[in-house]
């Protein structure tokens, strides 16, 4: 009922909302001597603050229509290489002058509450060097009910199919959530000897142990029972929606309880834009409406998996504790014995501690020390370990070069060049003729430290590369937010 009541409430504003954009439509005419007041400012900053904190947001765009290539800018577009119920897997093609042999990145997404745009900073970072592919997930709102439920066991075998159509010559990439998939994902495929799957995988800020360190994220899960987060959470999607029947963790849900835990820091940020239209300051009013454009647009989580996640992941800690099950299958780690494992953590990450994703190296004890890396960035959050100036110029270095170095170790593209990547936003601006920018630090020297494809996986040469789905143009050789009500999102 809570949902339905979510929906009453928000058709009975419309009729105010309207008025709202009428009155500011007025309010904001040149033309009408008022606008230039100070009462026709603060009417329209007062119904511009109101329209939008009463609206739905929308899925964002990724809005990444350039990249710099070789100091060239080059057009980009998104294509669906692979279209499934709850996921398309998007890629990213560069409209390049002449092939390059890139190495590829499939970026797994979160499904945490948030669209996979809120890696759009990650994706923008890595596509002058890269052939970047990204988990795009669908709201579960709009998956009618006969496409079946999506948990855990459907996530990795997403994964797996969609390391099926990419071929080997791939990495994976994932941020936060999806690192226990990922790793399960990749187990499954070493123990299956499957020929397609990566040369390397980059865990940040994941929860694969979270009985390390813990955070208020891991103890608020512990310290409540399932049939508490079944009761208080999970909620039925009402007509009109295609998903009409299916049981989600509803969005507004998780947007209560990503702003619950910063009330005063959302409430002062209103205030601010409100003064700042009044002043006329445009720019720091567009830095408002361009973050809460992409913080206010959520989307509905399966609820299966949701719950799956919290009682597997942060409660009962499955996967360090030997006993993961996708299907019928035990997850086994120490399977893993040629794919790369690169591990990310944020110095201050109040969502996943120090420790926790490191505590992947323990489990792959069948994986050499050349094919690992450990790396902490000092003062890095949550959100900073994938987005911002800190991912683009202390951790995006070290990726690369990780993943370039695994990638000519499993035998696939041009022998990798120590320190050779460069910080994309240097190359745009020079590319733009804005001038030289602060150059990437060179990075720091690598630490030493169920329901399964129904088809067999054909017999294939280690070394041989299947075509990559993809255009011709890009065509490659071989194939924050925390809250008590969001645990388990992140």
């Amino acid at each position: 009922m809570l949902y339905h009541i979510h929906e009453m409430n928000h058709h009975a504003m419309t009729p105010m909302r309207m008025m709202a954009q009428a009155v500011n439509m007025l309010a904001t005419n040149p033309l009408l001597p008022t606008s230039h007041t100070g009462l026709g400012r603060t009417v329209a900053a007062g119904t511009d603050v109101f329209e939008r904190i009463t609206r739905k947001y929308p899925k964002p765009e990724f809005g990444l229509s350039e990249t710099v290539v070789d100091g060239h800018l080059v057009n980009v577009r998104e294509r669906v290489v692979e279209h499934k119920p709850f996921c398309n897997l998007i890629h990213f093609e560069r409209d390049l002058p002449e092939e390059r042999d890139d190495p590829a990145v499939l970026v797994v997404a979160a499904l945490s509450g948030h669209y996979a745009t809120l890696m759009r900073g990650t994706v923008q970072a890595l596509l002058p060097e890269h052939e970047v592919y990204i988990t795009d997930w669908t709201n579960a709102r709009d998956v009618a009910l006969w496409h079946g439920e999506f948990d855990m066991e459907a996530y990795v075998q997403y994964l797996i199919e969609f390391m099926d159509i990419l071929g080997p010559d791939t990495s994976m990439l994932a941020v936060c959530q999806p690192g226990v998939p990922v790793l399960c994902a990749n187990a499954l495929m070493s123990e299956d000897n499957n020929p397609n799957r990566p040369f390397a995988m980059v865990l940040m800020g994941s929860p694969i142990d979270t009985r390390i360190n813990k955070t208020a994220v891991n103890l608020f899960a512990e310290s409540k029972d399932m049939s508490w987060f079944r009761r208080r959470f999970i909620q039925t999607v009402p007509p009109p929606y295609m998903g009409a029947g299916r049981s989600v963790y509803p969005g507004f849900l998780q947007l209560g309880g990503f702003m619950a835990m910063n009330v005063e820091r959302h409430m002062d940020a209103h205030r601010d834009y409100f003064n700042h239209l009044i002043e006329g300051d445009g720019d720091s009013a567009a830095a408002h409406r361009k973050f809460y454009d992409e913080y206010l647009s959520v989307m509905d989580m399966p609820g299966a998996f949701y719950l799956e996640t919290i009682e597997r992941v942060f409660k009962e800690h499955h996967l360090p504790e030997g006993r993961m099950m996708i299907g019928d299958q035990l997850v086994r780690p120490e399977a893993i014995t040629d794919i790369g494992l690169l591990t990310v953590e944020g110095e201050k990450d109040d969502i996943t501690g120090l420790g926790q994703t490191e505590a992947a190296h323990d489990m792959l004890t069948g994986l050499s020390r050349k094919h690992r890396d450990h790396m902490v960035c000092p003062g890095v959050g949550h959100y900073g370990i994938f987005n911002g100036r800190r991912w683009r110029e202390m951790i995006l270095p070290r990726v690369a070069n990780f993943i370039r170095h695994q990638r000519a170790m499993r035998g696939f593209g041009p022998k990798t060049r120590a320190n050779a990547f460069d910080s994309e936003i240097t190359t745009l601006a020079e590319a733009r003729g804005l001038g030289q920018m602060e150059a990437a630090p060179t990075p720091a020297p690598a630490n030493a430290n169920g329901k399964r494809a129904k088809k067999a996986v054909a017999a294939a040469d280690s070394d041989a590369r299947p075509s990559r789905a993809g255009g011709a143009s890009s065509k490659r050789h071989g194939t924050e937010t925390r809250a008590t009500e969001t645990v388990g999102a992140h």
